[in-house]
């Protein structure tokens, strides 16, 4: 028999599921610093080291929602254990890739095992801290460890591509994994929602289809044309899967994606901010990573110490986050992360801060405060509001939204530095090409600010009270079982 949830347990579960969000978080900051060294031992383009990115997000972003609905119905605990396993050999698989391609198929493998990972630990962490106030508090650590991973990946990553080579960044996925994995078996208790699920497996090929076709349109479009056949076949099949979930899923009892979650104002806004935050971050790390090494000439190392100052705020600002909106609410941080993330980007774009070291500096400082700011108040909107038993799911979809918008910033980002950058003259061009894609930061930042002023009011919170009365309310759901049938 488990042991009761003592307080002291439940800060051991915490610190469980603390673990996979650092072995998932240090893996893509360790990746960033080691994207040129892969890209001189591949011969890659830019589009290259976007796929080594983007294949993992994209995959991610596609399962986990069915990892949160499937973790909700057979067990937590049970998907949380598979989700390491498979993380752990892909990563085991990424350090022996021969090629590019090779490696990209690994990375989606490990990307399989991610998806069982974040969203899961999430919802176990909404069922162990059920009082609002310490669920507020233990979101704040769990962001907190985003910025140890953003502090500590960037180091690691450069010491070790330094001295072993890309390769070794993979490896240390493998002691991490296994020790939370022996630890989960010990002391992470099951559990199941009340009502689980039923699999979707036609929304589920429909959000596949819509990711995958739409981050391969953005990608792609650089080299082959706005006007080629093969883009806009990939952006109408975008376009037919997006139009085929909306008519599809409202018809079913229980979908993949439940539109009424969208009726709360604060969760749909969770969701934007969501998406433009993790947007800016993807291409700020990726604009950052390639300026440092391939145009200022720095080492993996040094170009990691460079990040150092943006890790070091996230670090610092994320539970302190989380105390604020469990005493204050979400509006002030997300504020903050707005203005401060506006900030960073207005730097780079009007003021080229990229080629001085102070105002570099001054613009990683700014983005570092504000991401650290904005990850505690997504988390604790879109789950706060929703009934228990729909915990995975509410989660699976904010962590989606995250890998969406990390995808669709490497993507688009990293197509329009494609597109004015030039082969010949890469270190003179760069910073001109990347100005427009600076530019885009900024929308993100501006669009963390708007929406969160709009959905964290009076206004906001009663839609989130009416769309949690009408989820639980089971003649509706019988209804609309009704409907679809």
């Amino acid at each position: 028999m488990a042991p009761p949830l003592t307080h002291r347990r439940r800060l051991l579960v915490l610190a469980i599921c603390c673990m996979s969000l650092l072995l998932v978080s240090l893996d893509n900051t360790v990746l960033n610093v080691a994207l040129p060294s892969m890209q001189k031992d591949f011969g890659a383009s830019v589009s290259g080291m976007q796929w080594t990115i983007d294949a993992y997000t994209l995959v991610l972003a596609s399962l986990l929602m069915l990892a949160g609905s499937t973790a909700d119905r057979v067990g937590r605990r049970r998907i949380f254990k598979a989700g390491l396993v498979i993380f752990t050999v892909g990563s085991v698989l990424c350090s022996v890739a021969p090629n590019l391609e090779s490696l990209i198929a690994f990375r989606m493998i490990q990307a399989v095992g991610g998806s069982m990972l974040n969203p899961v630990a999430m919802s176990i962490i909404t069922n162990t801290f059920t009082e609002p106030r310490e669920r507020a508090r233990a979101i704040g650590v769990w962001g907190g460890v985003v910025g140890i991973s953003m502090a500590a990946g960037p180091i690691v990553g450069g010491v070790l591509v330094d001295s072993v080579g890309w390769r070794s960044i993979f490896w240390i996925n493998l002691p991490v994994g296994l020790a939370a994995l022996l630890l989960t078996m010990r002391y992470v208790p099951e559990s199941r929602a009340p009502k689980p699920r039923r699999p979707d497996p036609v929304g589920q090929l429909l959000v596949i289809a819509l990711l995958g076709s739409l981050t391969y349109a953005i990608i792609e479009a650089p080299g082959a044309g706005l006007t080629s056949p093969t883009i806009v076949a990939f952006a109408a099949l975008a376009l037919a899967a997006l139009v085929g979930l909306l008519a599809y899923e409202p018809r079913r009892a229980e979908p993949l994606i439940d539109l009424r979650f969208f009726r709360s104002a604060p969760f749909s806004g969770a969701t934007v901010i969501a998406v433009s935050a993790f947007a800016s971050l993807g291409g700020f790390l990726f604009l950052s990573t390639l300026y440092l090494q391939n145009v200022r000439g720095l080492s993996a190392l040094d170009a990691g110490l460079w990040m150092l100052p943006m890790a070091a705020m996230t670090l610092v600002c994320a539970p302190l986050s989380g105390r604020l909106v469990g005493s204050r609410g979400p509006r002030i941080p997300l504020l903050v992360a707005g203005v401060a993330m506006t900030a960073s980007g207005v730097l780079f774009a009007a003021f080229e801060a990229e080629t001085s070291n102070v105002t570099r500096f001054i613009g990683y400082v700014l983005f570092g405060l504000g991401f650290g700011f904005v990850n505690a108040p997504i988390t604790n909107t879109a789950v706060s509001g929703m009934p228990r038993a729909q915990a995975g799911v509410a989660a699976a979809v904010a962590s989606t939204s995250r890998q969406i918008g990390q995808t669709l910033g490497v993507a688009v980002i990293g197509a329009v530095l494609a597109s004015g950058i030039s082969t010949s003259s890469y270190a003179t061009t760069f910073v001109d090409a990347s100005r427009p894609a600076w530019w885009i930061t900024v929308g993100c930042g501006v669009a963390v600010l708007l929406v969160g002023l709009l959905t964290s009011g009076s206004w906001a919170r009663a839609t989130a009270q009416r769309t949690a009365r009408c989820l639980e309310q089971p003649e509706i759901q019988e209804a609309t079982a009704g409907a679809s049938s």
